[in-house]
């Protein structure tokens, strides 16, 4: 795939591949998310012969019990029934999809914010892109020891920027932001198409490593998305836009953009 680098403020590092044990592990928010914002870049590392794996933070299944109305709102989008066959259905989504991208999928517990409730029994959230809900202020603290306990001294952790607002992304975000592990950031997608301008403020004085997409990393990255049909509707509103849109992102930076604190 042919790319013309975008002339930009941000220091630009010429990406470099690692070996030995360490591993490269995407805290994924949701189940569809690191495909949508990674799948090129994960594809393209474990073809070159580095460990990847994915860790998806919010992917529980919730207490049994009535859906919580924004849920019930979004399952009739989706097109699914209860919360455990919907969930059962996303992992299998997921499944499928880390295996076109030939990377390794693990699993924590925290149920979707579309399901979470306060001890009150009264639904924390009625709307996604919001700030968490003071009841969950120390979860980042609980969800950071969970992380730790998957990761390895040596790995390398891919955060997303928390482009958006999503109450989950900013959740990891801020857990990934306890970690004692060297953090690199990419841009949440498809949100970033949606709001583009938040970007440059999120990575101001960040550096700018730039990945190289191959062919096969593309093409492998649009059908990663594909697969993840339960939740297209919810993304893009045709899925004809879905390879544009991503294509366009990368020819516009020269590659694949990752964001590294100094």
């Amino acid at each position: 795939m042919q790319l013309t680098k975008m002339s930009s403020i941000f220091n630009l590092i010429i990406e470099t591949h690692y070996n030995g044990a360490m591993r490269w592990v995407y805290l994924s928010p949701h189940l569809d998310d690191a495909a949508l914002s990674a799948g090129g870049l994960l594809y393209d590392k474990n073809l070159a012969g580095e460990q990847v794996e994915i860790l998806t933070i919010v992917c529980g299944y919730p207490p049994q019990g009535e859906l919580t109305p924004l849920a019930q709102l979004l399952h009739a989008q989706w097109k699914t029934g209860t919360a455990e066959e919907t969930i059962r259905l996303r992992r299998d989504e997921d499944a499928h999809a880390a295996g076109l991208l030939g990377v390794k999928s693990h699993y924590l517990d925290l149920p979707d914010c579309i399901y979470r409730r306060g001890p009150d029994g009264e639904a924390l959230y009625q709307n996604i892109f919001v700030e968490p809900h003071p009841f969950e202020s120390d979860l980042p603290s609980h969800l950071a020891q969970k992380i730790n306990g998957h990761l390895q001294p040596e790995d390398r952790v891919i955060c997303q920027l928390a482009l958006g607002g999503h109450v989950d992304h900013i959740l990891v975000r801020r857990a990934a932001e306890q970690l004692l592990h060297p953090l690199w950031y990419v841009a949440d997608l498809p949100y970033h198409f949606k709001q583009p301008g938040e970007l440059e403020r999120q990575v101001a004085g960040m550096n700018l490593v730039l990945h190289p997409v191959s062919d096969p990393g593309f093409q492998a990255w649009i059908r990663a998305i594909l697969a993840y049909s339960s939740q297209l509707s919810s993304l893009f509103e045709e899925t004809d836009e879905i390879e544009p849109q991503v294509r366009g992102y990368c020819v516009r930076w020269g590659g694949f953009p990752v964001w590294k604190p100094v």
